[in-house]
């Protein structure tokens, strides 16, 4: 397997891994310079020369899979009899730089609703390192000529086109991924909040509407959906930054993905053990502010 296949084979199992890359070489050595490694915490593809060099990397690799928020850094070896090493002596004569650069499991998005607002949305965070679901139960917005926008993206989209039962989709998602809840149909949006309730391990949950909107949902899911205060007070509603009250489709995109940028850094950070929230706390919101937001349907 070569290391860009690699690199892809962590990705899409959303695995923790670094890669490792001769960056320079003086005098003799194993390997060129651009020789690549991936390692990822049980398994190695690729290699840097072999010996002491690749199995040092290897186990500094690992310390970083290890650490919350790694950073790239570079190591020296000196090749020859006189170094005293971890796993025995490569005395070819020359030195070499090591860079360890991580591969951290990126962010995983899921919007279901593709329309005014979550097509704006998609264009932002198809600029940005994530895994992004777009998720509709209409085919049209899905079609390839509305989305050839997203053609150049950083991003790793996945079209999910769910005509009868979109909330199918939220048991195929990666633990841990956001779910934004905006789709043309308010019984859609309903059924997805009560199956987002039910779908262990997803990370913040957030709806776009009114407080007339959630007052109706609020009652049906817990005379319903039978469930429980602290469940229901996961729901987001509004979604998106707090003082940014333009109803254009852009603005609100804008806000949303400016607080998901939020939520990420401080993923990264380290700065909790369970999944950060989307601000302000559905608990704590004022439920008329951002109203607009969903005035009618998402679409």
């Amino acid at each position: 397997m070569t290391w860009v296949a690699a690199v892809g084979r962590l990705r899409a199992r959303r695995e923790t891994g670094v890669l490792v890359t001769v960056a320079t070489v003086r005098g003799h050595a194993p390997r060129k310079a651009g020789a690549k490694l991936v390692v990822g915490a049980s398994g190695t593809w690729g290699s840097i020369g072999g010996g002491n060099i690749e199995a040092v990397a290897i186990d500094r690799a690992r310390e970083l899979i290890d650490r919350p928020d790694p950073e790239p850094e570079l190591m020296d070896f000196a090749l020859n009899d006189k170094v005293t090493n971890r796993h025995g002596v490569q005395c070819c004569g020359g030195a070499v730089t090591v860079l360890l650069e991580p591969l951290p499991v990126v962010p995983a998005v899921a919007v279901f609703g593709v329309g005014h607002v979550g097509f704006e949305l998609a264009r932002i965070l198809a600029r940005h390192n994530i895994d992004l679901h777009l998720v509709d139960s209409r085919a049209e917005m899905l079609a390839d000529e509305r989305l050839d926008v997203l053609a150049d993206a950083v991003a790793e989209i996945s079209v999910h086109h769910q005509p009868l039962l979109p909330e199918e989709v939220l048991a195929e998602l990666a633990p841990g991924t956001h779910v934004l809840i905006m789709t043309h149909d308010h019984a859609e949006d309903a059924a997805l909040v009560d199956q987002a309730l039910r779908t262990p391990g997803l990370g913040s949950i957030g709806l776009i509407g009114s407080s007339a909107k959630w007052a109706r949902f609020r009652h049906r899911l817990t005379t319903e959906g039978g469930h429980d205060e602290a469940a229901i007070n996961r729901i987001k509603i509004p979604i998106g930054t707090p003082g940014i009250t333009g109803k254009e489709p852009a603005v609100i995109a804008v806000s949303v993905a400016a607080d998901l940028l939020r939520v990420f850094e401080e993923e990264r950070a380290g700065a909790a053990t369970e999944p950060v929230p989307l601000s302000p706390p559905a608990a704590e919101a004022d439920p008329g502010r951002g109203a607009h937001r969903a005035s009618g349907t998402a679409a």
